[in-house]
């Protein structure tokens, strides 16, 4: 295999200070096997595992010591590396953190330690999320799925990556640990957000068993109670059957379960058309709902007239509430938790439409519906904005790591 060239060998964006190329690295001289033993706790302890598909982070959780057939177990202190032999080609492979310390892994998972005169852990945290390392994973993880595709600790420390010295090493954690932690807060924005949201909604309509809430706009106070009905109530909405033909798709009037976003976040582009078939029309207020794997909440309004595949269910406003009110009424959890509660399959589940029908509902006047939409829908486009602010930090962030890094052109040996 060709040597990679020098060029190959120095990031696009440098640091003014650092000058010369990148070392070729083989991780046997980087890592440390440690083994630090432990018995089988009495009472239950924290462990870890780590099957997070390359995002470099632990699954932490409680584990029962007689369920757990290990007599021995490894404890992991703060910057270990810890791999998964089992889903290593997943990239399950993370860097211990502070609240991680003390915590337990078996045998299925090694664990190493920085020779931090060479590399060190702040800096490896971003090598390990790269997905040419991943892929390295991969290729030395013979065998079929799962349990079948096991690391080779041996071949691991073969591996091979790419450093330079200590001060780079550290500017370049640093730039990107403070990047890191812009992300993270506005991702704790977006939840507080949410968390707001969700406890306003169960302010604003009425409690299980209850037809009247517990906070009311003032001019609506005393205006009596909510009217119950179901969500398949001829008054209340349709689930839309009309049809479109191939002919009048768009990519940007076409929605499937591909382009509807999670989280309620609305909808993209489609990036490709159905070759064949007809299509479930939709119009401008209409809610759209992926039908498969609905706990994604992929939940939209429609903000223009298309059509949807047949994953996606249409649903119209009728007489007795409002488009809008109706949107607030399927954009919620409850909603969601009531489909799931009713889903069939396990691996790509979908919701029963005839359940959906017989979801329990309750609405005040339209007056109120609006006053009530009105509210949910500027603290939703709220969120949107932190959320779009959110996604051009991370798409920041991974531009910036592809001109940090040098991009080799060969695979490393």
């Amino acid at each position: 295999m060709n040597e990679p060239t020098e060029k190959a060998l120095v990031p696009v964006l440098r640091f003014p200070e650092f000058k010369g190329v990148w070392e070729v690295k083989i991780l046997q001289d980087l890592l440390s096997l440690t083994i630090r033993e432990r018995k089988k706790p009495i009472t239950p302890y924290t462990g870890l595992g780590v099957r997070s598909h390359g995002k470099g982070t632990f699954l932490k959780y409680l584990e029962n010591p007689e369920k757990n057939s290990m007599k021995l177990l490894y404890e992991v202190q703060r910057d270990d590396l810890v791999v998964s032999i089992t889903f290593a080609w997943e990239g399950a492979i993370a860097i211990a953190g502070l609240s991680d310390t003390g915590s337990l892994v078996s045998h299925r998972f090694p664990t190493y330690i920085f020779k931090r005169n060479i590399v060190i852990s702040e800096f490896f945290r971003y090598i390990i999320l790269d997905k040419q390392f991943v892929y390295k994973l991969g290729v030395i993880s013979p065998g079929g799925a799962g349990r079948n595709r096991v690391l080779n600790k041996c071949d691991f420390l073969k591996l091979t990556t790419l450093l330079p010295n200590i001060e780079e090493q550290q500017k370049i954690a640093d730039c990107l640990t403070s990047l890191d932690q812009l992300i993270n807060a506005q991702s704790q924005k977006i939840d507080l957000l949410k968390t707001h949201k969700k406890a306003l909604m169960q302010q604003l309509f009425p409690l299980e068993g209850e037809t009247v809430p517990r906070l009311r706009f003032p001019e609506f106070r005393g205006a009596g109670e909510w009217e119950a009905a179901t969500l398949g109530d001829k008054n209340v909405s349709v689930f839309v059957k009309e049809r479109l033909s191939l002919e009048k798709l768009t990519l940007d009037n076409y929605v499937s379960t591909e382009n509807l976003l999670p989280e309620y976040a609305g909808v993209k582009a489609a990036s490709k058309l159905p070759p064949t078939g007809s299509f479930t029309r939709f119009k401008k207020g209409d809610v759209l709902i992926s039908n498969i794997r609905p706990y994604l909440k992929k939940v939209w309004s429609a903000n223009k007239e298309g059509a949807s595949s047949n994953d996606v269910i249409v649903i119209r406003a009728q007489t007795k509430v409002s488009s809008h009110f109706l949107t607030c009424l399927l954009k919620n959890d409850e909603f969601i938790n009531y489909i799931m509660k009713g889903a069939k399959g396990v691996k790509m589940p979908r919701g029963d439409i005839s359940l959906m029908k017989d979801y329990p509902i309750a609405f005040p006047c339209i007056s109120e519906q609006q006053k009530i939409a009105d509210c949910l829908s500027s603290l939703d486009q709220l969120i949107n904005a932190h959320s779009q602010k959110l996604t051009t930090l991370k798409t920041h962030k991974k531009a910036l790591m592809q001109q940090l890094f040098p991009a080799v052109a060969e695979e490393l040996a």
